[in-house]
């Protein structure tokens, strides 16, 4: 996979993803940019979402079960010093549907632990958590 980005003035930037689509990036208005497009720790948590978002309805699929509806709340914390990175990030999987929560556990699992390449790129703690129909569940660890 390869990628070319282009700087676009100030502190913005744009690309076509290997894929063609295009991507802009920016900074705030306080550190000298626009605010023109997503801040790149801002894509960073959307990609781990989308990763493990497509890795569990996949495997749910393959289970023959489909969530009613899906989403997931990223939140990250990041070191104080530079390069302030991502220390820890919590995701939390909110289902509704006809869902065993075992098999919904298992697609979770199996994201985390074995698939998202994006999550497994990081060098952060990644903490997961889920519910099912408004029900809130254990922590996997």
């Amino acid at each position: 996979m390869k990628t070319t980005i282009a700087w676009a003035g100030k502190m913005g930037f744009t690309s076509t993803t290997p894929s063609g689509h295009q991507l802009a990036m920016d900074a705030s208005e306080e550190v000298g940019g626009e605010n023109s497009g997503p801040r790149p720790t801002e894509l960073l948590l959307n990609a781990v979402a989308g990763c493990t978002g497509i890795d569990i309805i996949s495997i749910l699929a393959k289970m023959r079960l489909t969530p009613s509806t899906f989403k997931m709340d990223v939140e990250g914390t990041r070191a104080e010093d530079h390069p302030k990175k991502f220390t820890t990030l919590h995701i939390h999987y909110s289902f509704e549907g006809d869902l065993p929560e075992d098999k919904v556990v298992r697609a979770i699992e199996l994201s985390k632990d074995k698939y998202c390449s994006v999550s497994h790129s990081l060098s952060c703690k990644i903490e997961v958590s889920y519910s099912i129909n408004g029900t809130p569940a254990k922590a996997l660890q």
